[in-house]
């Protein structure tokens, strides 16, 4: 069997089916043999032989309250190039959820065990902290669309794009905003408890 002309075509015969009319046959089920189920489907695998570079920058901007710790996120900017963007309401939501989860490793998520019994205390989501819409301001993002040369579409990856960048650039806003104090690292996640205690061993020291 050959697909050729938009039909398939039984070789050597002039038996043929359109595309159309398989796609009709496969989901009529009442006509079908008992074994066999109706649907049609099928699945390829593209294997580029070149990657794709893609890259971007985030810009995080943070406001701390040293006498609590308290940290809210002022601003936050995303440029990136993901190559030509197909959809980009689809690439935003992308980012924006990476952000949102690469917020929340920094600042809130963090598993805790109990110290005598080692149970854990952070089992369920009113005890895991997560980051909610209002931790987060409106994301600004930018794109710059370099066209990828290695794949017919022009696209590079952009599913991890939010997150990797968002670690770094939340955690850098939280150092630079304590740098005053002499503060040079804080461990992640730096919940405002951490914030405070890094402040008071800084005015102490």
């Amino acid at each position: 069997m050959i697909f050729e002309d938009g039909r398939f075509v039984v070789s050597g015969t002039d038996r043929a089916l359109t595309f159309g009319e398989i796609v009709r046959a496969a989901f009529s089920v009442h006509k079908l043999p008992p074994d066999l189920s109706g649907g049609l489907d099928s699945s390829v695998t593209y294997a580029p032989q070149e990657p794709s570079y893609p890259n971007g920058c985030h810009v995080c901007e943070v406001e701390i309250d040293p006498d609590t710790g308290a940290l809210a996120i002022l601003r936050y900017v995303v440029a990136d190039d993901v190559g030509r963007v197909i959809n980009h309401a689809i690439v935003e939501g992308q980012v924006h959820g990476g952000v949102a989860q690469g917020a929340g490793q920094a600042l809130f998520e963090t598993v805790i065990y109990e110290r005598d019994s080692g149970q854990l205390v952070t089992g369920s989501f009113m005890d895991y902290a997560m980051p909610r819409a209002d931790d987060l301001p409106a994301i600004q993002i930018l794109s710059n669309e370099v066209p990828c040369t290695t794949n017919p579409l022009g696209v590079k990856g952009a599913g991890e794009a939010g997150v990797i960048g968002a670690i770094p650039a939340v955690i850098g806003a939280v150092v630079d905003a304590l740098r005053p104090l002499g503060i040079r690292h804080i461990d992640m996640p730096a919940t405002p408890e951490r914030i405070w205690r890094a402040i008071q061993d800084a005015r102490t020291d």
